[in-house]
């Protein structure tokens, strides 16, 4: 999680240390008659709650029993659940008022969320297959325990997928992070994941975090052209300092962000906008109209602030565009199994090809390099320098 940039949570709560709070809450729930006992198991009444069913829109009669779990006689209704379920041989268990036993799946989440934030708070969080019963449970408990709990948005992610199946260790089709990031900076995996907004399903691939690699590259390479011509400069731009053109291109993009990330947190339709401003910043640095330009130094800084600051809200701001950059060269280089040496030995040798005008020499070593994704980069001082680039056999599927 530090690696993909995550901040870390506040408070990690675990349920063994919570047992006093979830009991407590079983005793309202109890006492408010929303649920019952029976042989030191402990069920919640879904009949005395009719807003059951709200957030998945899932009526009772929907609830096939024995679908999901063995039907239980002793239940009142099919579709109860367990709040407190009694001590079984081998598995852990605690002390309560209906013997000794653990609590039900549901009923910890409630009550660490109420321990913390109250009955009554903005964001709960979780995967699509939590909507029922995990999350429809937990409404009505925390209801049934306090008529004023309440959660404004219900946050629910799409899964990862390899192939359009569900990645999960059951169907043998899952990589851990740790793995993915043998291959692939944590920052490049940052942004295919951004890439997908949250609560769509997301289908991994190595062509898709080639491309998001490459991308990522860009993104950093162009800012550090910039900083290394802004430092050469010390300006501070002002509005009044910058032409109206680069100043409508920054409102654009800043309305498009604003309006995006407020919008359910679109942060795909943020990264396609940046591509505007990129090469705005590029055609200043790199284009003989643009180095042209009045207040050119101005604009850059502009333009680079307003990117910076895009990017630390998504969390894909480095410490130091070098370092990324050189570690974003590693990875390329071990998906490639090549080493640097072995890739300026191919530029000495493809350069010596074009000064014996051998230019198919030259193609054949330009190809062997993109087949594994190398891209060469010619400069037109003659100079010659590579970057990572999606191998071509992944472009064309």
């Amino acid at each position: 999680m530090v690696y993909l940039h995550c901040l870390p949570p506040s408070v990690e709560p675990r349920v063994s240390d919570h047992m006093t709070q979830i009991v407590d809450m079983i005793k309202q729930i109890i006492g408010n008659e929303y649920a019952y006992s029976v042989e030191g198991d402990v069920y919640f009444n879904v009949d005395k709650f009719p807003e059951y069913g709200r957030l998945s829109g899932r009526k009772l009669e929907d609830n096939r029993a024995g679908e999901r779990v063995a039907v239980d006689s002793r239940k009142k209704n099919p579709a109860d659940f367990a709040l407190w379920k009694s001590a079984k041989e081998g598995e852990p268990f605690w002390e309560s008022p209906w013997g000794p036993g653990r609590p039900g799946w549901h009923i910890e989440c409630s009550a660490m969320s109420a321990a913390y934030l109250g009955y009554s708070f903005d964001i709960h969080g979780g995967g699509m297959d939590l909507v029922f019963p995990h999350h429809e449970n937990e409404i009505a408990q925390s209801c049934a325990a306090c008529r004023q709990s309440n959660i404004s948005y219900w946050i629910h992610n799409g899964f990862v997928t390899i192939d359009s199946e569900k990645m999960s260790k059951s169907l043998g089709n899952f990589f851990t992070i740790r793995q993915v990031i043998e291959l692939y900076h944590p920052l490049a995996l940052r942004l295919f994941l951004l890439a997908t907004h949250y609560r769509s399903p997301i289908n991994y691939s190595d062509a898709q975090l080639e491309s998001a690699s490459e991308r990522i590259f860009y993104i950093y390479q162009t800012l550090h052209d910039c900083e290394d011509v802004l430092r050469q400069h010390e300006v501070t731009a002002l509005k009044d300092s910058i032409p109206p053109n680069i100043m409508e291109e920054i409102n654009k993009f800043q309305n498009v962000f604003v309006e995006s990330m407020s919008d359910d947190l679109h942060t795909t339709v943020v990264l396609a906008a940046l591509s505007d401003p990129l090469k705005t910043i590029n055609d200043l640095l790199h284009t003989r109209k643009g180095k042209k330009q009045a207040l050119r130094v101005e604009s850059l800084t502009a333009l680079e602030k307003m990117i910076r600051n895009a990017l630390e809200v998504l969390g894909l701001m480095p410490t130091s565009y070098t370092n990324i950059l050189q570690e974003l060269g590693e990875k390329a280089l071990r998906r490639a199994k090549l080493t640097e040496d072995q890739v300026l030995r191919k530029i000495e040798e493809r350069t010596e090809a074009r000064s014996q005008k051998e230019y198919e020499k030259s193609d054949a070593i330009r190809k062997e390099l993109a087949a594994v994704g190398i891209a060469l980069m010619d400069s037109p001082d003659g100079t010659t320098t590579w970057r990572p680039a999606v191998p071509l056999v992944l472009q064309e599927q």
